[in-house]
């Protein structure tokens, strides 16, 4: 079976488990793929190149786009590797990502710029790979605030920005800068990671939740945590605060440009990503929210926000909602646990609203890790 046949046997696994169809609040259906916590069957699935026996290497948790790019990484370096996740990449929260390149909502942290940068580098390339669903995309940053002289930081290493004159801002936006990043679209970027992945001769197992890190401790010598909000209950690490994200996409009415507004409210931002036909349009960053079912209320208010900076996404058809909860915690946890006997665990979770932009960075931090406690 090739990668492209596992990977569309995944996703036929998963509609067999959560309909298509989303229903919403208030009586509103829209067709869309939901991004929430589903318990697959009893029986374990697994997707593979190989069908292999004995214990691998490494066993990383998490499927969503911290697990998958680590797993990438391990198994470039020579590593037999096998992921074991509860939730298939499309029910991850990374599927509900917008999603631009930018630390954003994420602890303070002297590692995060160059995790970010080596990101950065590996998304320029990618780009060039039209399955990977990545685009170096121009738009625009606003703040309502007159005072703001400065770009907003999540901008900062992409390349030149350049502020704005007044004239070019949406209504109720007071400064803004330009500048270009790279436009990620989650659901193609999953499925081609997930197809590296399979094609470089690692597995994918889906089964039930694990219970806890011993649950893990005797798949594999090391055991890569990047299970982000789940690790809250897997560690657990109480620190880690889940902030909701939501979104709509709608059809494309010909928008080739991003744009990203701040609000008055931190719970609060106005944004929109073009990805072809398709546009996700958002936002929210809710501290301490745990629905994963999308809001009727909050949809309709992104979609005013949207439009009103944008008015051509006035009755855009709606493709879909996605609801997605951000592992926020004050740093993100990369180090080295040991468990049980002769057992580690590399952490690599709570990057907040920055995993699609750390991923790469923390994918290298992790090999530098699992290479020294396998004396490799």
């Amino acid at each position: 079976m090739v990668a492209a046949d596992m990977i569309a046997a995944v996703v036929t696994a998963v509609d067999a488990i959560v309909p298509a169809t989303s229903r919403i609040p208030n009586g509103c259906t829209h067709r869309c793929p939901r991004v929430r916590a589903q318990q697959m069957p009893t029986n374990r699935v697994r997707y593979g190149a190989n069908v292999r026996t004995g214990t691998p290497d490494v066993l990383v948790i998490g499927a969503g786009v911290c697990g998958l790019s680590t797993a990438i990484v391990l198994l470039d370096a020579g590593l037999v590797v096998d992921v074991y996740a509860a939730e298939p990449p499309h029910q991850t929260t990374s599927a509900a990502a917008g999603a631009l390149w930018g630390p954003h909502l994420v602890g303070a942290d002297e590692r995060v710029g160059t995790w970010a940068a080596a990101t950065l580098r590996r998304f320029r390339e990618l780009a060039d790979e039209p399955d990977a669903g990545i685009t170096e995309m121009g738009g625009l940053v606003a703040s309502p605030d007159r005072a703001e002289h400065e770009p907003p930081s999540f901008t900062r290493g992409a390349g030149p920005v350049t502020s704005c004159d007044p004239t070019e801002l949406p209504a109720g936006f007071a400064s803004g800068w330009h500048y270009s990043a790279p436009v990620v679209a989650m659901p193609a970027y999953l499925d081609y990671l997930l197809g590296q992945l399979l094609n470089k001769g690692g597995s994918l197992r889906l089964g039930r939740p694990l219970h806890g890190l011993v649950d893990a401790e005797s798949r594999a010598p090391v055991i890569v945590n990047c299970a982000g909000i789940g690790a809250r209950d897997l560690v657990p690490d109480s620190g880690l605060i889940p902030f909701r994200g939501q979104v709509v996409v709608t059809a494309n009415p010909g928008l080739a440009e991003f744009f990203v507004g701040e609000r008055e409210r931190p719970d609060e931002v106005t944004y929109f990503f073009p990805h072809g036909s398709t546009v996700v349009l958002g936002g929210t960053q809710q501290e301490a929210a745990t629905s994963l079912r999308p809001d009727l209320i909050t949809a309709e208010r992104i979609i005013a926000g949207c439009v009103a900076v944008e008015p051509r996404l006035a009755g855009a058809p709606i493709v879909g909602h996605r609801v997605g909860l951000r592992p926020v915690r004050d740093r993100v946890r990369l180090e080295v646990q040991a468990i049980g006997s002769a057992r580690h665990v590399v952490h690599n979770y709570g990057h907040g609203g920055a995993g699609v932009t750390l991923s790469w960075g923390c994918a290298q931090a992790v090999l530098t890790e699992v290479t020294a406690v396998l004396g490799r």
